[in-house]
């Protein structure tokens, strides 16, 4: 089994990197760009990103069919493309993006998503500073309001509950300013990158995009970090919204010994070895290979101990619920 990555850094996967020479805007605000695969026009894609006013754009390509590269670095030189050479989740390529850029904030996007006009980079990252002030980047990340390409607004924000002793989420239609949310839907938000960064950004070993978040979005609020939405920015998806897959398999277990068996007691966490017995009994695994899993997280636990703020249960219990 991977071992659970101790640094931001860690693990990067080979890739090479074309452009990105000159910078688009001086707002602070850069943009990270996930690609589906479909054909969208990137031509026009990229002018809108020009508008918007990015410091820079980091755009992550598939292993698909690249010609018109050189001729879109040439033609927008703040955007820097990362040409992957095998394929990666989209928290690996958030990660990988986010090595390439050293604005103090960044913007996820994908290539099947438009900001609605009326918002540009600076508008956004002053409305960040302004409402932090002194405390600028103390929220991990700011969530959009996110529509469907009929502009109906999703309930793209998330609550945490418990169902029959298993972690469950709640979506719901943003209803106003801050409003609270696990984590960021479809990975699209407006990041803090320093903090990103000292939270490790997302779990590369971990697969499924549905558990990658949710463990990058526990494991922030068990840390003591703040991941809510904004009326301010709107965006809307082009075509389909994407279905999350909850489906248990070797992701979730991954998930649950980070995020769900540790136990919180005055200012630290660890993960016991009295509950190795019930994890291998739900398991599915040999004892080996179980024990394995539960070695490796519990020495991550170990490391991080000093991090975490308080217990799965009270961070629910605890939690803001919104208001009709």
């Amino acid at each position: 089994m991977n071992t659970i990555p101790t640094t931001f850094n860690e693990g990067l996967p080979s890739y090479t990197a074309v452009g990105g020479t000159r910078r688009g805007g001086t707002s602070g605000l850069s943009a990270v760009l996930l690609n589906r695969g479909a054909r969208y026009p990137r031509r026009t894609l990229f002018q809108e990103f020009e508008k918007t006013g990015f410091d820079y754009v980091i755009s992550v390509e598939g292993k698909e069919d690249r010609y018109d590269i050189e001729e879109l670095s040439g033609r927008f030189p703040f955007v820097r493309f990362i040409l992957l050479k095998d394929e990666i989740s989209q928290g690996a390529c958030v990660n990988l993006a986010v090595s390439e850029l050293d604005s103090p904030l960044f913007f996820v996007l994908w290539n099947d998503l438009r900001i609605l006009h009326g918002t540009g980079a600076v508008r956004m990252a002053r409305f960040i500073a302004d409402r932090d002030g002194e405390q600028a980047g103390r929220r991990l990340c700011t969530v959009p309001v996110m529509q469907n390409s009929l502009y109906d607004t999703l309930p793209t924000l998330i609550s945490p509950g418990f169902h029959r002793g298993r972690i469950k989420t709640l979506p719901y239609v943003p209803l106003r300013e801050g409003n609270p949310t696990l984590y960021p839907f479809d990975c699209v938000g407006i990041y803090d990158r320093l903090r990103f960064t000292r939270l490790g950004g997302f779990d590369s070993t971990i697969k499924s995009p549905y558990w990658q978040l949710m463990d990058f979005g526990v494991r922030a609020r068990l840390w003591g970090e703040d991941i809510a939405g904004t009326q301010l920015v709107r965006v809307c998806y082009d075509g389909e919204v994407p279905p999350e897959d909850s489906s248990a398999g070797l992701s979730y277990k991954r998930f649950f010994l980070k995020n769900l068996a540790p136990v919180f007691r005055d200012d630290s966490a660890n993960l016991p070895l009295g509950r190795f017995p019930a994890y291998l009994f739900t398991s599915g695994e040999g004892p080996l290979a179980a024990w394995e899993e539960y070695a490796d997280s519990r020495q991550w636990v170990e490391r991080n101990r000093y991090r975490f703020t308080t217990d799965i249960e009270t961070m629910v219990k605890n939690w803001e619920q919104p208001l009709p």
